[in-house]
């Protein structure tokens, strides 16, 4: 037999990180090795464990999976990463695609779905759970405007940062960069966006779904 796939999951709830070990381990030719609960550990196990994919949560606190994918690609730009998120919008998905995940699978979706993500993922293809890739399909063939598709990686986490209330002194620990930069992007962020304040930046995030309204 060939050796199995070895997995690592990010996901800060224990018991999601339990069902999807039970899940993807009834595959026998998956093997969890590590587990994560923020972004800031999966960065770290990922260079310690080097597993052959990552499954990792989009929303996780601090650190989120965006920001997560961002650094682990950068610095191992050969790791396959499948985000795993409750968002099921178009916005969510693009970024992710974009920043180099290998597959974006939706939490609501089928047990199947993971699975069929985990085994293209090590060919190197990609995997979008069907309803996903229909939103995705549909919001380029209406040509809906959304302006968060607009926005860079960097860009979206900063946005989602400010839509969830945090400071910029907030942003700047968790991304690891200048409260100058922050308030760089906050000003690049009106401007993009076409937004006065904070106000309408919130209502922004809850229209276009990065945050709950």
């Amino acid at each position: 037999m060939t050796n199995p796939y070895r997995v690592m999951l990010a996901d800060d709830h224990a018991v999601v990180r339990s069902g999807l070990r039970r899940l993807l381990e009834q595959d026998s030719s998956v093997l969890v090795v590590a587990e994560a609960s923020t972004g800031e550990q999966a960065y770290q196990m990922y260079g310690e464990c080097k597993p052959d994919v990552v499954v990792m949560d989009m929303s996780m606190p601090g650190m989120g999976g965006l920001e997560a994918l961002r650094r682990i690609l950068s610095r191992y730009p050969a790791a396959r990463v499948v985000i795993f998120s409750m968002h099921e919008n178009a916005a969510f998905a693009t970024q992710a695609l974009s920043a180099g995940a290998k597959g974006y699978i939706a939490k609501s979706g089928v047990a199947g779905d993971l699975l069929n993500a985990v085994h293209e993922a090590m060919v190197g293809r990609t995997w979008i759970s069907p309803s996903i890739a229909q939103k995705i399909a549909l919001q380029s063939l209406t040509g809906e405007d959304d302006p968060v598709r607009k926005l860079s990686g960097r860009e979206f986490e900063v946005f989602r940062l400010l839509a969830e209330g945090n400071s910029l002194e907030a942003i700047s620990e968790t991304l690891k960069i200048s409260q100058k930069t922050v308030a760089n992007y906050q000003t690049l962020l009106k401007q993009k966006l076409g937004i006065s304040g904070p106000i309408e930046l919130v209502r922004l995030a809850i229209r276009y779904g990065v945050i709950e309204g």
